[in-house]
Order: C-alpha cells, then sequence, then structure tokens
C-alpha cells in the first residue's frame, strides 16, 4: 500500500478544509468534519485501500486495516498539518462540535439499559413457549403433549415456573442494569428492585383488581395512606426509581466523607428512594406505562394487518436510524403483560424484515460477479436470516441500494399477512428463520408461512433486478488482488493450512453479533469473538509481531505460514489510552504459540463501561478458501478456535481477491 497516496486520496475525497480533527485506532481513521454532506462517498466506497466507512458519534470512520492505518494516518497529519489527536480527544470534540441529540442519547441510555438483560429474557421467553408447546392443545394432535403423556405434567409445571422468574422479577434486573447506567451502585438498584417485587405487597399483576374491589393494603404514615403494592413485570417505575436512587446516593457521595459516608449513604438512598416510590414515582410510572401499554395494544388492534404492513415496511429503515433501540423496553412491556396484551406484534415483523434483508443479500450473491461482493453477501445473508442484519443492511443492500428496498416492499407484505393471521410473539428470541420457536403455537404455521413469503419476494425481485442493474467489474477493479496492497509492506508467503487458538479464555460469540459494525460486517475479515474470563493474552500462532500499539489494545501478528489475525481487546478501547493494559512484545518481535502477548484487567475494563468483548480476526481472509470456527461455548486460553484453510490449486480464486 502506497500510505501517501492513500491519505491524498483520503484528503481528496472528505475535503481537506472540511476536516475539524484526525485520529485514529487500531483499525480506522476517525475524523471530526464540518459537513460530512459534502464527501465524495462514491469515491470512497470505489477506493480499493479503503475497506469500508460509517459515521456514528459525530465521527466519520474510514477502515484502512491493521498495520496500515497509523501511516495513512501519519501522512494525512504530515500533508494537512493537523494536530494529532487522541480518540478520547476526537470523541469530546465530536461532543462539543454541534448540537448535542439528546434523542440519540436517549436511545443509548435504553439500550445500555436493556441489552445486558435481554440474555435472562430470552432464556425465560423460550421456556414460556416451550411450556406452550407442552400445554397448547391442537397443536400436534387433538390433545397437549402433557394431557397425552400426563409423566410430563410435572416438567411442564418446572419449566413454566423458570419461564416466570426473569419477568416476575424483571424489577430486580432492571433496578441492577439501569441503577449502573445512572452511576449508582448496582448492588443498590437490585436491593431496590426488591422491594418493589417482595412477597408481602400485592402482586403487580394484581393490583388494578385488588384496589377495584377495595381490598388493598395500606400503611398509614402520620395519616398518608399509601397503597402495599408491587411491580412485578413493571418497566417504566423501575426506571424512575433507578435514576432517582442512583442522582441521591451520588449527593450523599459528595456530601458525606469517610465512614460516614460507607455507612450511612446506602440506608439513607434506599429509605428516601423507597418512600418516594411507594407514594409518587410508582403509582405514576404504573398508570404511564398502563398508558402505552394499552395504546400499543389498541394501536394493533385498530390498524391490524395495514398497520402489520406499513410497520414491516419501514421496520429495516427503523434499524438504520437506530430507533429500534427503543423497542426491548417496549416488548419487554407487552410480553410482561401478556395476559392482557396477548403476547408482543414486534418481534414478528422484526423476523419477517430480517429475513427479507437476508433473502436480499443471498439474490446479490447469485447474481453478482464481484468476487468481494459476493463474499460479503454469502456471509452477511446467513446472518441476516439468523437475526442480525447489521453486515448484509449497512454491508451489501444499503451500498447497492435496490435490495434494501427489494426486501423492504418484501417484509411488508409479508408483516400483512402476519396482522392477517393474528400472529403475535410469546416471548424474546432470535428474530429469523428460527423465531418460529418464540411464536404462539397455534400461529406457528402461520409464521413460517409468512417468513417463506419474504425469503421468496425479496429474493426474486432482488434477483431479477440485479441481474439487469450489476455489471461485470472491469479489468481495473478486478487486477487490483490482495498482494498489491501489501506488497511494499512485507513479501507474499505461500499460504497453508492453519489452526488459529483462543488469545484469551471465555465464551466464544458470531463475530457478526459484536456490538462494533466494524468487525460485525466483517470488513476486517472473518474471524471470531470470545467474552473474556481471564486477563492473560497469549499467542494464537507462532509468528512475527507486525502491530503493537502503544495503547496495548490490539495486537497484529502475521504467522509463519501466512495468516495475518488481529487481536482486538475490547471496543473503543484505545479510549483507555493503555490504561488496565499490559504489554510484553513489540513490533518485529517473534512468538510462538502460547507465548504471553500481554495483559488487561477485563473487569476494571468492564467498571468503566466498557464493552470488553476481544475480537479475533483474519485480516487477509480473501486470501484463504474457507475461515471457520471450531468450537462454540466456553474455551479455555490455547484451544482450537479457528481453522482457516488455504486455496488449493484447483481454487486459486481466493488469492486474487
Amino acid at each position: 500500500m502506497d500510505h501517501k497516496a492513500v491519505a491524498k486520496r483520503v484528503l481528496k475525497d472528505v475535503g481537506q478544509a472540511n476536516i475539524q480533527a484526525a485520529a485514529h485506532c487500531a483499525t480506522r481513521l476517525r475524523l471530526v468534519l464540518k459537513d460530512s454532506k459534502t464527501i465524495d462517498q462514491k469515491a470512497l466506497d470505489a477506493d480499493p485501500d479503503v475497506k469500508g466507512t460509517f459515521e456514528t458519534g459525530g465521527q466519520y470512520q474510514i477502515i484502512i486495516g491493521p498495520g496500515d492505518v497509523d501511516k495513512v494516518y501519519a501522512q494525512l497529519i504530515d500533508i494537512t498539518g493537523l494536530k494529532e489527536a487522541t480518540t478520547d480527544d476526537i470523541k469530546k470534540i465530536a461532543a462539543t462540535s454541534g448540537k448535542k441529540n439528546y434523542f440519540t442519547s436517549f436511545l443509548k441510555m435504553l439500550s445500555d439499559i436493556f441489552i445486558p438483560i435481554i440474555p435472562a429474557l430470552v432464556a425465560g421467553g423460550l421456556l414460556m413457549a416451550l411450556n406452550n408447546v407442552l400445554t397448547s392443545e391442537h397443536l400436534f394432535m387433538a390433545k397437549s403433549v402433557v394431557q397425552q403423556w400426563p409423566g410430563l405434567k410435572g416438567l411442564a409445571e418446572m419449566i413454566n415456573a423458570m419461564a416466570s422468574a426473569p419477568f416476575t422479577f424483571l424489577p430486580i434486573l432492571l433496578g441492577f442494569s439501569a441503577t449502573k447506567r445512572f452511576g449508582g451502585n448496582q448492588y443498590l438498584g437490585a436491593a431496590m428492585g426488591m422491594i418493589m417485587v417482595l412477597p408481602s405487597l400485592v402482586n403487580g399483576y394484581n393490583v388494578a383488581a385488588v384496589t377495584a374491589a377495595g381490598k388493598m393494603a395500606y400503611w398509614n404514615i402520620f395519616g398518608l395512606h399509601v397503597a402495599q403494592a408491587g411491580y412485578q413485570g413493571q418497566v417504566l417505575p423501575i426506571l424512575g426509581v433507578a435514576f432517582i436512587l442512583a442522582t441521591i446516593e451520588k449527593f450523599f457521595h459528595r456530601h458525606l466523607k469517610g465512614a460516614v459516608d460507607f455507612t450511612f449513604t446506602p440506608m439513607l438512598a434506599i429509605v428516601i428512594t423507597g418512600f418516594l416510590t411507594f407514594t409518587i414515582i410508582g403509582p405514576v410510572l404504573r398508570s404511564l406505562s398502563d398508558l402505552l401499554t394499552n395504546g400499543l395494544v389498541n394501536l394493533y388492534n385498530m390498524t391490524g394487518w395495514f398497520g402489520m404492513g406499513i410497520f414491516g415496511l419501514f421496520y429495516s429503515a427503523i434499524v438504520v436510524t437506530g430507533l429500534h433501540q427503543t423497542f426491548p423496553a417496549i416488548e419487554t412491556s407487552l410480553l410482561a403483560n401478556i395476559s392482557k396484551t396477548g403476547g408482543s406484534f414486534i418481534f414478528p415483523v422484526a423476523s419477517m424484515a430480517n429475513i427479507a434483508q437476508g433473502g436480499a443479500a443471498a439474490a446479490i450473491f447469485f447474481a453478482t460477479k464481484d468476487a468481494k461482493q459476493k463474499a460479503l453477501a454469502s456471509s452477511s445473508s446467513v446472518s441476516a436470516l439468523l437475526g442480525i442484519t447489521e453486515p448484509a443492511i449497512f454491508g451489501v443492500n444499503l451500498k447497492l441500494r435496490f435490495p434494501f428496498f427489494c426486501a423492504a416492499i418484501a417484509s411488508g407484505i409479508a408483516s400483512a399477512l402476519l396482522g392477517l393471521s393474528h400472529v403475535l410473539a410469546v416471548s424474546m428470541g432470535s428474530a429469523g428463520v428460527i423465531g418460529f420457536i418464540s411464536i404462539s403455537p397455534r400461529a406457528i404455521p402461520a409464521f413460517l408461512l409468512s417468513g417463506l413469503v419474504s425469503l421468496v419476494v425479496s429474493f426474486a425481485t432482488t434477483y431479477v433486478y440485479a441481474k439487469k442493474a450489476l455489471k461485470a467489474p472491469t479489468t481495473e477493479t478486478t487486477s487490483t488482488p490482495d498482494t498489491d496492497t501489501t506488497a511494499t509492506d512485507t513479501p507474499v508467503m505461500a499460504l497453508h493450512d492453519e489452526i488459529i487458538k483462543a488469545p484469551v479464555a471465555g465464551t466464544t460469540e458470531p463475530i457478526t453479533s459484536v456490538n462494533d459494525q466494524v468487525f460485525s460486517t466483517e470488513i476486517m475479515g472473518k474471524g471470531i469473538a470470545i467474552k473474556p474470563t481471564d486477563d492473560a493474552v497469549v499467542a494464537p500462532i507462532s509468528g512475527t509481531v507486525t502491530v503493537a500499539y502503544p495503547t496495548h489494545h490490539a495486537y497484529g501478528l502475521q504467522s509463519d505460514d501466512g495468516a495475518e489475525v488481529l487481536i482486538h481487546l475490547g471496543i473503543d478501547t484505545v479510549e483507555l489510552q493503555g490504561k488496565y493494559f499490559e504489554s510484553n512484545v513489540k513490533q518485529g518481535d517473534h512468538v510462538a504459540a502460547g507465548n504471553t502477548l500481554g495483559s488487561f484487567d477485563y473487569q476494571a475494563i468492564a467498571e468503566a463501561g466498557y464493552d470488553t468483548t476481544v475480537m479475533i480476526v483474519v485480516t487477509n481472509t480473501n486470501r484463504y478458501a474457507e475461515v471457520a470456527p471450531m468450537t462454540q461455548g466456553d474455551v479455555p486460553t490455547g484451544a482450537d478456535l479457528l481453522a482457516i484453510t488455504a486455496p488449493t490449486v484447483n481454487n486459486p480464486v481466493a488469492m486474487n481477491n
């Protein structure tokens, strides 16, 4: 790669005078621009040395890749004369360069609160679905499974008990997560959630009926009658309570010192928040929550299939804007009150939209002759069908535009069919082809039929249009093999099959599910992610350290057999400027598989508010026939993690793409 030439092209396409500040991380340039609308986006998309671009948090990010981005950045600084900046500097400049987007901040707040507890809700929801399968009549036969085999009755009852727990004690989960997000002690938040669901209180699901019957118990506090009402299954009240709790706690931390602070702050925070909860916050927000839930149910009932069709038509566009981050809060309310709502209409529509985007990306795989586009479409279509659409939407469909719109139309048609059949979800889950397990058992056939319609319509319309719209790449486009971009830095090596070991211990997850679209869209290459459970970081291969950043948050290695591997410790952790990280190696060192590269205090990093997910990516994926995970679930350090297969003599294409 000619780094100076790349810097000049970037400046030309972005506009040198348009740049307010510039920094870089392990993989991308991060720019704060005066006006992102003046960018020559087509030129950047066509640049063979630019792997992708996106805009987030006031930053325009240009993906170059490890080992090259720092050199391009140095040339850019040299040409422009800009002052070098850190990613933290850039973040602050971006935050103050324009008006604060309070709506975006609100969406992020909801996302930060609900995403950590979604696994518990999904587990409970799927168990609820399993209980429905066991107890529903006319699903497999006239009788239910339990009626046919009475010996399973106890198992069904046990499953139902486990399924109910996450929703019954939802305030505890939300109290922990929300209080942490608002800057308070999460354990105090959990304690406040426990107070709100005490068994001695009137169960939250029965409050309306007990009050109407005049049987509500009250505390008499100096003549003030306070209802002894619980908040099982409630969402809004605990969010308000967590905010008040965190605010009060921080107030006392500022004004009380030493042992007095340690002893009395928790008690004062709990007693004041508890009083406000049962007198003001809880009753007001319970009423507001009921209005919201009833309003959504009435909207669904009034608009029917037409409303579902419109929702399906625009669902993927909502994902692009980020508004879907509010849906977990709404869906949780619908599912927590399932006896009233019947279930959630959001999940089935999301499934149709995801299936449609996957079908459109699959059509591009079959229609395009561009090898790079074909490779991205193949992987992203599968992930979209399984419920992860960002790679398909941002990596394929939006770039070409017409696949995105074909998928939206297909989703609208399929969602209208859902409305006609009154398909509702009884649990949260993976919104894709396997989403049927979250659907009310009686509605599963209608869900599967709608999903098939979504897939067929999106695939067919996209494929027909693509055969006319897509042209074969020119010789100039296809004659820029991977070897051209690296020849000036390292010689091209003969490739061999290899096994990439786990550099950290933890639990694996698909790279497409990580909360960073540079990695989730596989722009940097195929790989795998690990949620770490240990601080040590070891070499996953024997080879040379090609990238060792001063911040120690990422390592690049080239194996002795040719694989180029990036280990990225956490998301946006470059902003920590090396805090909580230690490194034992430097660029140019040769290491053996299993040698210690460094360490990172993943628990302290998580407490600082950063995602600790470790990404392991083969950055020269396009030179291999296959890069595939070898394991799922928990892995120890040094376990076999990825298998990479070299291209054969009969299949040399991968060498040149």
